[in-house]
């Protein structure tokens, strides 16, 4: 009778270790799970972040439908058909950032885009060159300029990202007026306008509630691509 009343003991005291130590188990599990998911999530939003700029980059002086944030088109060839309002919505420059998406839904990542660049300090012009001297027609002429940040929901996306909502039709301010200007253009002038791409992706973790993490979780991606005039 002892001995089958101490094998009893031991089965109820092994079942209650691990009623106590498994729950501590599955949320480890799925904490790894969730954070390699979340991993992942991250990896695809900047390759299409990646994919938005590039193809902003390339597009923005000669392109069917604007990349161009909200300057009203010019004739072709030296600016673009306008398809869009492109405050709302950059239909190609979008489809291209979203095409390479892979695990997650496409039309969830949102994606917005705004263009910077140097403005002569004097002046105020667009498009100028970085600070420097530079030989103009066999002239030296020495050029004052800022680089000025171009911003997104109202934030820089380069520093503050995290200020960005995630929604779509962001309103963009840009400071570069033309993008179509890039080393080696007139006269041997250097420049540096950028385009600065957004992505993002609000993302349910598995369990996130029984993990003590938020219900949801904003994931976001920026990359900033030289201007690239196309032929």
């Amino acid at each position: 009778m002892g001995r089958m009343r101490r094998g009893h003991d031991q089965r109820g005291q092994a079942m209650v270790e691990l009623a106590l130590v498994l729950p501590l188990l599955i949320m480890l599990l799925v904490g790894i799970i969730s954070l390699g998911v979340g991993v992942f999530y991250q990896q695809q939003l900047t390759n299409a972040a990646r994919e938005a700029a590039r193809y902003a980059s390339i597009h923005s002086a000669t392109a069917q439908c604007p990349t161009v944030s909200k300057l009203a088109p010019v004739a072709p060839p030296e600016s673009y058909s306008p398809c869009d309002t492109p405050v709302s919505s950059w239909p190609f420059m979008t489809a291209a950032g979203r095409r390479l998406v892979f695990g997650l839904p496409a039309t969830a990542v949102q994606i917005a885009a705004c263009w910077s660049g140097y403005r002569e300090d004097t002046t105020n012009a667009y498009d100028a060159p970085p600070p420097g001297d530079y030989l103009i027609s066999s002239t030296t002429v020495t050029i004052n300029s800022t680089f000025h940040q171009c911003t997104i929901d109202g934030a820089d996306p380069t520093s503050d990202p995290q200020d960005i909502a995630c929604t779509s039709g962001l309103a963009a301010t840009t400071v570069d007026e033309a993008s179509d200007v890039s080393e080696g253009g007139a006269e041997g002038r250097i420049v540096a306008n950028t385009v600065t791409a957004y992505a993002c992706y609000q993302w349910s973790p598995p369990l996130a509630g029984f993990l003590l993490i938020p219900q949801t979780v904003t994931l976001r991606a920026v990359i900033t691509e030289p201007i690239e005039r196309q032929q």
